[in-house]
């Protein structure tokens, strides 16, 4: 038998519920959000959204030399890395919120 009976159950239930409901809202707000992830002091800039999709990328001209594509690829992995792991954070602390700090595996 359940500890507390059915009246227990039927608490935990709604609990799971509750968690399940404020768990999927945070979701959505976490993919509505836009993080910024710059490289070279700024001269390559990528915004990321919560669904770890690029919505903008601005290179400076200044960056752009035909005899050293690497260093411009080097910087875009970098900005999108930095972008990346901006939202990777952001969505440890908005679930950590919801789980209070314990990492359920499948949320994160």
């Amino acid at each position: 038998m359940f500890p507390g009976g059915k009246k227990g159950m039927n608490d935990l239930m709604k609990q799971a519920k509750k968690m399940q409901s404020n768990m999927k809202k945070a979701q959505e707000e976490l993919a509505e959000k836009v993080v910024e992830g710059t490289s070279g002091g700024g001269m390559v800039k990528v915004e990321m959204n919560g669904k770890n999709q690029i919505v903008s990328l601005k290179i400076d001209e200044e960056v752009v030399d035909p005899k050293d594509i690497e260093m411009l690829e080097d910087l875009i992995i970098a900005a999108v890395n930095e972008a990346h792991d901006k939202i990777n954070e952001a969505s440890e602390q908005e679930m950590g919120k919801l789980t209070g700090g314990m990492k359920i595996p499948g949320l994160f």
